[in-house]
Formats: structure tokens, sequence, C-alpha cells
């Protein structure tokens, strides 16, 4: 069965419910979903994958989390060129501005953003974002 990663840091909660509603849209699709925490997560296995998932809310001054998931996006950048790649993340406050930024760098290291723009919640996912996350899962699988 082919899988589709998962990658996430989170620290309320909010990107790790996003996380598993993605991967349930994953499975819906009929694939495999590894949903994991980005600290135990693989480069080798996502160099060797065709599509996946990175989800990060937004931080300080609407930038990703700097200790963990900075450095492992930098490391992505090398590689994600011709890959398809999924966004996802949730805010406290701002407008979005870390997420546009993630998706212009992705985009510029030559991976196509599913539907050019990541998938946002303010706070705790709610319907509306759950399902959005579900059909980011589905977009993903239809990808590998």
């Amino acid at each position: 069965m082919s899988k589709v990663n998962v990658v996430f840091w989170s620290q309320s909660g909010n990107t790790e419910s996003m996380a598993n509603a993605v991967a349930a849209g994953v499975t819906a699709a009929g694939k495999e979903a590894n949903v994991v925490f980005v600290a135990d997560a693989s480069i080798d296995e996502l160099k060797n994958a065709k599509a996946f998932a990175l989800g990060c809310p937004a931080m300080g001054a609407e930038v990703l989390e700097e200790a963990e998931m900075e450095p492992f996006v930098s490391d992505l950048e090398g590689f994600v060129s011709g890959k398809t790649i999924g966004l996802f993340g949730s805010y406290g406050w701002g407008d979005g501005q870390w997420m546009r930024d993630w998706v212009d760098r992705m985009t510029a290291a030559g991976a196509t953003v599913v539907g050019g723009e990541g998938v946002m919640c303010q706070d705790a996912p709610d319907g509306a974002a759950e399902e959005a996350c579900k059909e980011l899962g589905r977009a993903l699988a239809a990808a590998i």
C-alpha cells in the first residue's frame, strides 16, 4: 500500500489535530498515512516520497517553530523539487503570513504545493478546517 507521510510540530495540539484530519483524508482515499512528530521524522523517507504533508503553527512573529521545524524544512529545501507537498497549520493571531511565506519557500524550491496554498485555521480546527485537511489528505493520496 502506498504511504503518505504527515510530518508536524504542535505545541497546543491544534496542529496535531489537523495532522490527524489530513491522515483521515489519506486513508479515506485508500492509502496509508504515517503521522509523525517532526523530531521523529526521517528526511531519507521524504527524499523517496512523491508527496507528503508538513504541518506547523505560526510562532513568534509569524514564523515556523525555530528549534525543530525550521531546521527540518531547511533540510528539505534541497530535494523537494518535483514533489507534491501539502502544508497546514494553526495560528492564534496575525493574518497567515507565516503560511504564505512557507508556500513561497517550497514553491521556490521547486515543489508543487497542493491547492497553491496551505490549509490554515485560527486556534483549534473547526468542522470546515477539518474538512479542508481531509481534502488535503485526499489530494496527497491521489498524487502518489
